[in-house]
């Protein structure tokens, strides 16, 4: 069977400069091989048993699409849809790749661009279908602050300190399968601009649609800014990038 992921690598990836006044975010080398994270991510996907995949594309698209092609290589069909000033933000991104055809399954995958989970996007896809579901939000179970944690009591004093505690919640890793026609259906409500997580999902809430959770307990990295790439080491990398 046929699944479509659409793998968001438009933004400008400000916290990455002055490397991405260069190369655009998804082609920054990581690791001992150097592969640009986007390959990392469609590798995943192909594991996973995607077999078309649609880059939402805006800032210096071109290196991305010179790297990647139609998918010649790599056994998969991959296409690009360019942002423009009329559809914007990651809802607006998505909406415009609908509109032109080329969400061709139901449901499709999400992936973010900068998230990196040995996560078989198949699996999530058969959960979606046999839920029912409009859309399936995959949730770590638990969440690593990345600042240290205090209490302070009444009089100003930290009684307790803990550095970047592990919380026990729920958080959205930034990987989920949707109905492409759930898009068109927000359209009048939302605008062609709009954001995925902050405005579209928080909608189909609102409106009774049936936003299911697909619960994951394995390593993720979010390679969302400088920071977070610099602490990404080998054994790390390994884990977030393994799927058989």
């Amino acid at each position: 069977m046929s699944l479509t992921a659409a793998v968001l690598a438009g933004g400008e990836g400000t916290r990455f400069r002055p490397y991405t006044d260069l190369i655009p975010k998804p082609m920054i080398p990581l690791g001992p091989d150097e592969r640009p994270v986007a390959d990392l991510v469609v590798n995943l996907l192909i594991k996973g048993g995607v077999t078309h995949v649609v880059f939402l594309v805006g800032y210096k698209w071109r290196y991305i699409r010179n790297y990647f092609g139609y998918g010649d290589r790599f056994g998969i069909k991959i296409d690009y849809s360019v942002d423009d000033e009329s559809y914007r933000n990651t809802g607006g991104s998505l909406l415009k790749a609908y509109k032109h055809h080329l969400l061709d399954s139901d449901p499709i995958v999400v992936w973010y661009g900068d998230i990196l989970a040995p996560i078989r996007a198949s699996d999530v896809a058969e959960a979606h279908r046999k839920l029912n579901a409009d859309a399936l939000i995959v949730l770590a179970s638990r969440y690593q602050v990345p600042v240290g944690v205090a209490e302070v009591d009444g009089e100003g004093n930290v009684t307790k300190l803990r550095e970047k505690p592990w919380l026990d919640m729920k958080v959205s890793i930034g990987v989920l399968t949707l109905r492409p026609r759930t898009l068109e259906e927000f359209e009048g409500e939302l605008g062609t601009s709009f954001d995925i997580m902050g405005d579209l999902v928080p909608a189909m809430i609102r409106a009774g649609k049936k936003v299911k959770a697909y619960i994951y307990d394995g390593p993720w990295v979010d390679v969302g800014s400088l920071e977070r790439y610099k602490k990404i080491d080998e054994d790390l990398l390994r884990r977030v990038t393994q799927l058989d």
